[in-house]
């Protein structure tokens, strides 16, 4: 018996973007995985979000004060975080022996 014919699909980059602006409908992660799997790049990773709201003003006006709070949490967030990275690290902790130690390290490395 002769195997069939089969016949191949080639996938384009521009037809993933293609697909994917007709299908809005995807989560974060489907979309990844799709643009992932046929290396498309997002077209700007800077644009702005796209705005959810329609015409409602008080959604709107919720939205842009939950991100604002947001905002705000991420920058606090950075600040204590680049504070603590410039602290000084502790020192060895009391009763261990730096060269004991050194000697272990050195022998589990030698393991691998």
């Amino acid at each position: 018996m002769e195997p069939k014919g089969g016949s191949s699909a080639v996938v384009t980059a521009e037809a993933v973007k293609e697909g994917l602006a007709r299908r809005p409908n995807l989560s974060a992660t489907e979309e990844s995985v799709v643009r992932m799997r046929h290396g498309v790049r997002v077209e700007d990773p800077r644009a702005p979000l796209p705005q959810k709201h329609g015409d409602r003003e008080e959604l709107k006006d919720e939205l842009l004060l939950l991100e604002m709070h947001l905002l705000k949490a991420w920058r606090r967030h950075k600040a204590t975080k680049t504070t603590t990275s410039n602290r000084i690290p502790p020192a060895a902790a009391p009763g261990v022996d730096g060269k004991a130690k050194d000697k272990i390290v050195r022998a589990l490395r030698k393991k691998r």
